[in-house]
C-alpha cells in the first residue's frame, strides 16, 4: 500500500489511529511452491526477489518470533562494498547498487545514508595493505579513495592525532558506503513481498523437515502444523547449524555472539562510519544522536542473544584509543546477535546435499550489508537451480575443494571490518 501526502496528513491529525498494516500477518497454508525459513532481512529479501524477478509468489516466509527479531534487528547498520578478493568484490558491489535503489524499488523509506565508510591505517605496512585493497576495488569499478593524514584531520578533527597510542597515518574511504535503518529494511521488504502475494507467517517455529519417499525435503514441520513445499530455503543467520542439523546436514560454521553498544544522544559529531585500524572497533552516529559502535565477536561459541561486559569493555577501550572524547559519554545499552562464522569469513549460498533444501548461511560480519544481494542471489538459485553469477563462488563444498575466499573474517581473531 502506498500512502499519499493527504493520507499521511489525515493519519497524523487523527492521532495515528487509521494506519493500515504494512503487511499481511498470514496463517500458513498446507502447501507452497517455496517455504523460506527465517523472517529477517535475507529471508524477506529472498521472498521479494522471488516474486519480483521470477514471478514466484506462492511463497511463505516462516519466522519463529516476529520478523526482524534476529540479527536484522541486532547489528550496527553498516553498508559497504570495500572488499578485495574475487568472489566477494562483485557480490558486495551488487549489494551496494541495490541499496542505492532500494527505497525506489520498495516504495519505502529505509533511511539509506551514504555518509562514507573510512578505514583508518596506523603504519606503513597497513597503508600498503589498504592501497592494495583500494586498487583492487577500483579495478572492479568500485569507488575507493586513499586519504592522507591531513585529509583525515580536516574531515574528522575529533580523532586522536597528537600523542596517540596508535598514531593515525591516513585512511581508505568508500564514500558510497554508509548506513541504513535495519528495522525499516525488514519492514520494507516485508511490505513489498506481501503486496506481491507472499505469506509472512510469524510465531511459527520450524521443528523438523518433511521427507518424500526418496529422502528429499518436501516441506517443514512447524509449531503451527506441517507445511509442504516443492523447495525449502534456509536463511536463519546464527541458527543455521541447528536448523540444518534437523535435515541431517552439518555445516562448516560456528555460532558466536557479536555485541554492539549505543550511547546516549549527543549533538551531531560523526558524519561518517569510522573503523579503527589498530583494533576491531567501528563507530557511527545514529539519526537520534546516539553513538553506535561495535568490535569483535565474543571468543566462545554461543546461541544466546546476549554478550558479556568484558567484551563491551574491550570495545570501549578501542574507542577511547581512537577518540578519547567519548569517555565523557554514557553508554545507554548493548545487545548481541548470533553470527554464523565460516572458516574463511565468506558466506554460503548453495543447494544442500539434501535434495529440495537450499542454504543461505555463514555471513560472519557481512550479513546486514549483504541483505539485498543475498536475497537477489538466493532467489535466483531457488528459482533456476543455478547460482547467480556474482554469488557463484559461495559454494558449500569450497572448503573441501580448496577454494576458500579468505577475507580474514574467521573465528574470534578478525581484524578487518
Amino acid at each position: 500500500m502506498r500512502y499519499s501526502f493527504l493520507s499521511l496528513a489525515l493519519n497524523a491529525l487523527s492521532g495515528h489511529r487509521h494506519w493500515q498494516p504494512a503487511w499481511r500477518d498470514a496463517a500458513p497454508k498446507p502447501d507452497y511452491d517455496v517455504v523460506i525459513i527465517g523472517g529477517g532481512g535475507h529471508g524477506l529479501a529472498t521472498a521479494h526477489y522471488l516474486a519480483k524477478n521470477h514471478g514466484i509468489t506462492n511463497v511463505a516466509v516462516v519466522e519463529k518470533g516476529w520478523i526482524g527479531s534476529g540479527n536484522a534487528g541486532r547489528n550496527t547498520t553498516i553498508i559497504r562494498s570495500n572488499y578485495m578478493l574475487p568472489g566477494n568484490s562483485a557480490f558486495y558491489e551488487l549489494s551496494m547498487k541495490l541499496w542505492e535503489g532500494l527505497e525506489q524499488d520498495l516504495g519505502y523509506n529505509a533511511m539509506v545514508s551514504q555518509r562514507g565508510v573510512l578505514n583508518l591505517f596506523h603504519s606503513v605496512a597497513q597503508r600498503d595493505a589498504y592501497v592494495r585493497r583500494g586498487n583492487a576495488m577500483m579495478l572492479e569499478g568500485i569507488d575507493a579513495e586513499l586519504l592522507s593524514l591531513d585529509d583525515v584531520r580536516r574531515e574528522m578533527p575529533f580523532l586522536a592525532f597528537d600523542d596517540a597510542r596508535f598514531p593515525i597515518k591516513g585512511g581508505l574511504m568508500q564514500r558510497r558506503g554508509g548506513t541504513a535503518r535495519h528495522d525499516a529494511v525488514v519492514w520494507g521488504y516485508a511490505r513489498a513481498a506481501s503486496e506481491r502475494g507472499v505469506d509472512i507467517v510469524q510465531n511459527c517455529a520450524v521443528t523438523g523437515f518433511l521427507r518424500d519417499a526418496s529422502g528429499a525435503v518436501a516441506g517443514v514441520e512447524t509449531s503451527r502444523g506441517p507445511i509442504r513445499a516443492k523447495k525449502v530455503a534456509m536463511a536463519v543467520a546464527g541458527n543455521s547449524s541447528r536448523v540444518a542439523e534437523m535435515a541431517g546436514l552439518r555445516l562448516p560454521i560456528e555460532s558466536h555472539v557479536l555485541q554492539a553498544v549505543v550511547s546516549e544522544a549527543i549533538k551531531p559529531m560523526i558524519d561518517n562510519v569510522v573503523t579503527f585500524g589498530a583494533g576491531h572497533f567501528y563507530i557511527s552516529q545514529s539519526d537520534k544522536g546516539g553513538l553506535v559502535f561495535g568490535g569483535d565477536i565474543d571468543g566462545y561459541n554461543s546461541y544466546a542473544q546476549r554478550g558479556n561486559l568484558p567484551t563491551v569493555e574491550d570495545v570501549c577501550e578501542g574507542g577511547m584509543a581512537l577518540m578519547p572524547g567519548i569517555g565523557r559519554v554514557r553508554m545507554l545499552r548493548s545487545w548481541g546477535g548470533i553470527m554464523d562464522m565460516s572458516m574463511d569469513g565468506s558466506p554460503i549460498i548453495d543447494k544442500a546435499p539434501v535434495d529440495g533444501l537450499y542454504v543461505n548461511a555463514g555471513w560472519c560480519y557481512g550479513g546486514f550489508k549483504a541483505t539485498p544481494a543475498s536475497g537477489h542471489a538466493f532467489a535466483h538459485l531457488i528459482a533456476t537451480d543455478t547460482p547467480e553469477p556474482r554469488a557463484a563462488a559461495y559454494r558449500l563444498d569450497r572448503f573441501r575443494r580448496g577454494f576458500a575466499i579468505d577475507e580474514k573474517g574467521q573465528g574470534a581473531q578478525a581484524n578487518l571490518h
